[in-house]
């Protein structure tokens, strides 16, 4: 489950990756699929950020720590012209959110590494700057909770971010008096904005002593989330919700405030979240997405509007894009957007006044994204990919070319045998157009019957693309390698196919995803290559919903594994941390329509139930709460169905270690290698030692 007005779609939830162009050439006889600590061990990159002379760009690349059991980011940095590259930090913690100053001089990011400044405290997400030329990286800031987001003046001299006060003076006695406790929907740890001036250097280049940030918002009306500074840096725009609880994100609108100080003033004011503030260049409009006052913006297109810089009637200006709009920046010569359209994804240049809506293609990437641009807006950046290739970042102009390609993270697939993707189409039971992903075997033959694994994503929002994604929670490599085809449906609800389609699965939830599903099933059957005897099913979140719909709504799958899935409505519901999830999708409170709650909840059909059930389910988990899973382990056993439930405690929805991620995938493979390839079924897994590697050899190539 994902609140999409606050998470937006960027593939963020498993990294895209695709296979080298190479890698089909070679004799797939001779190679082997990763093994599971190899694919958890693979790297992606992202979040490039292009220099403002666009001759550098700084990307994000990720490392496995397995003795700290944690997944890591660096800093690297390549020259567009040289397309050289090199690591620009390595601390043995992460480092991310890089941002270069105006001028150039400087590169700004955050980080987690221990503290060098006085009182700072330990594990928190700090500010940290460096020279852009090379140096030594300095600590800028000590919170007490660590910071959010940042953002450099327009004159390259102060940064303003986002963080919380340091812990009330009441709160802490309250601590001292009575323990630690929480009251719910009221002790409230407010987001305000700060600000914090660059020191002068020496003539080594390090900065004198660090003055402490300033205030600028004192409020407990609200809380701060994104921002951005006005071109002469005077004022700066925020979005604001009333309190941090998801729930409250419908809440969030448009505010201005002085940097010299004052009160903000809202500028925006409409129902529904607004949010992503950014400013026209000649500082006298205001462009942000919004819901556009939808009362059920879950589903709803996420909207691009312009507002005066002094408030006024906000103008929606992307109705022309039938997708989520991403907004990124406005430029002399227009708005710059992206977002999907079914499988791809793109740049777009939207004009303010007309509304008219100017696609940029990508050469090369039919799935761009993360553009970031020069400071003349001539030069981008971006993630970009084709099908069956990895994701690698580019950079190049604006006004079309050949970009450069500046990352090689596809070699790391080159040795290994890969599932080719395809695109795959069928019509549901109510007729609707379905698409979905189908990986194959190298040597696939249509002569062959194969095994049938669906493999179901979350939002209900994801969108799968016929991409190479690194493995995490399930091995599809390894179920391919042995012989199996896999479906990645995108079911209704998902993204990239429009408002109309996003809508299809409200008040139908589970009902018209598991007949998506099952007519993709259907579908491949009836094309004579799957072995009709030998299906399986597994998922995540929605996914994991919608297979513990499958559990209990069939008889014809041989396993199924529901991770962090919900079987019933209204447990899910009381138990939530964004209670108005299902108020929006099934229109209704289980206390008003307890009926709708009970047609779509997996639970209501337990006495059908046949298929050995696999559940995973994080023990600390607030977005689907783990009494969904007790609840249908608890009501398969009672209908003597084999299952078997696994807790990962202390962690929440996702699984977010690399030795925890190693065991949900063992499980997976353990409980398909059972009940599709008839192997035996361990009663554990088996511990062993970590295949090392050296860190620093990664991705240096």
């Amino acid at each position: 489950m994902l609140l999409r007005s606050a998470v937006r779609l960027s593939n963020c939830a498993v990294s895209i990756l695709a296979i080298s162009s190479a890698a089909f050439g070679q004799n797939s006889a001779s190679l082997k699929p990763p093994t599971i600590d190899q694919s958890l061990e693979m790297y992606n990159v992202g979040s490039p950020k292009i220099s403002p002379d666009g001759k550098r760009v700084i990307y994000e690349q990720a490392r496995t720590n397995w003795d700290a059991n944690t997944f890591e980011t660096d800093l690297w940095i390549a020259d567009v012209g040289s397309r050289e590259r090199h690591l620009l930090t390595a601390t043995g913690h992460s480092c991310n959110s890089a941002e270069w100053s105006p001028d150039g001089k400087w590169i700004a990011f955050a980080s987690d590494r221990p503290g060098a400044l006085p009182k700072s405290p330990d594990g928190k997400r700090q500010l940290w700057i460096m020279p852009a030329d090379g140096g030594e990286a300095q600590q800028l800031t000590k919170m007490e909770k660590g910071i959010g987001g940042f953002e450099w003046a327009p004159d390259s001299r102060r940064i303003a971010f986002n963080a919380e006060a340091p812990e009330a003076k009441a709160l802490k006695d309250r601590k001292e008096s009575f323990g630690d406790y929480q009251v719910v929907h009221a002790d409230y740890q407010m987001m305000h904005l700060w600000l914090i001036d660059l020191p002068k250097t020496d003539a080594a280049g390090r900065m004198s002593a660090i003055a402490d940030p300033k205030q600028l918002t004192k409020e407990d009306t609200f809380t701060i989330d994104e921002f951005s500074f006005s071109p002469d840096g005077s004022k700066i725009a925020f979005s604001a919700a009333k309190d941090p609880d998801l729930i409250s994100e419908g809440s969030k609108d448009i505010y201005v405030i002085a940097v010299a100080g004052g009160a903000p003033k809202k500028i925006v004011d409409t129902p529904g979240p607004d949010g992503d503030p950014k400013w026209s260049p000649d500082g006298k409009q205001i462009a942000y997405v919004t819901s556009n006052g939808a009362k059920y913006f879950f589903y709803a297109n996420q909207k691009i509007a312009v507002v005066d810089a002094d408030g006024g009637t906000p103008r929606v200006v992307s109705d022309a894009f039938d997708e989520d709009a991403d907004l990124l920046k406005w430029a002399p010569e227009g708005i710059y957007i992206s977002g999907l359209q079914k499988m791809s994804s793109t740049l777009y240049l939207l004009d303010p006044s007309s509304a008219k809506l100017k696609k940029i293609a990508m050469t090369g990437s039919e799935i761009a994204a993360q553009f970031t641009f020069s400071k003349d807006f001539k030069q981008v950046a971006y993630r970009g990919a084709g099908t069956n290739q990895y994701a690698e970042i580019f950079a190049g102009a604006v006004s079309g070319g050949t970009p450069a390609k500046l990352t090689a993270a596809g070699e790391q697939e080159s040795g290994f045998t890969v599932a080719k993707r395809e695109v795959v189409r069928w019509k549901s039971g109510d007729g609707t157009e379905i698409e979905g992903v189908l990986y194959k075997p190298a040597d696939f033959s249509p002569e062959k019957k194969y095994p049938l694994l669906v493999v179901i994503h979350g939002g209900p929002t994801g969108i799968d693309m016929p991409l190479l994604n690194a493995d995490r929670y399930y091995p599809i490599e390894r179920f391919v390698a042995k012989g199996a085809l896999v479906l990645r449906p995108n079911y209704r609800g998902s993204a990239g196919y429009g408002e109309k389609f996003r809508a299809l699965n409200v008040r139908n939830l589970g009902v018209g995803d598991y007949a998506d599903v099952i007519s993709g099933v259907d579908y491949l059957i009836g094309q004579g290559f799957v072995d009709k005897d030998r299906v399986g099913s597994m998922g995540w979140s929605e996914g994991g919903y919608i297979s513990a719909f499958i559990t209990t709504s069939s008889d014809r799958f041989k396993a199924v594994s529901v991770g962090a899935g919900i079987s019933d409505w209204m447990t899910y519901y009381a138990n939530t941390d964004i209670t108005p999830f299902t108020p929006q999708y099934l229109r209704a409170t289980p206390w008003d329509d307890p009926e709708v709650y009970r047609v779509t909840s997996p639970i209501s059909y337990i006495s059908k139930a046949k298929t050995p059930t696999l559940i995973q389910h994080g023990g600390s988990d607030h977005r689907v709460p783990i009494a969904n899973g007790f609840e249908l382990r608890q009501a398969l056993e009672d209908h003597g169905v084999p299952v078997k439930m696994v807790v990962y405690d202390g962690f929440g929805h996702p699984i977010n270690k690399p030795k925890q991620q190693r065991a949900v995938m063992e499980e997976n493979e353990n409980w398909f290698g059972h009940y599709i390839w008839g192997e035996p079924l361990a009663p554990a897994l088996t511990p062993r030692p970590s295949e090392k590697k050296d860190d620093k050899d990664a991705g240096t190539k």
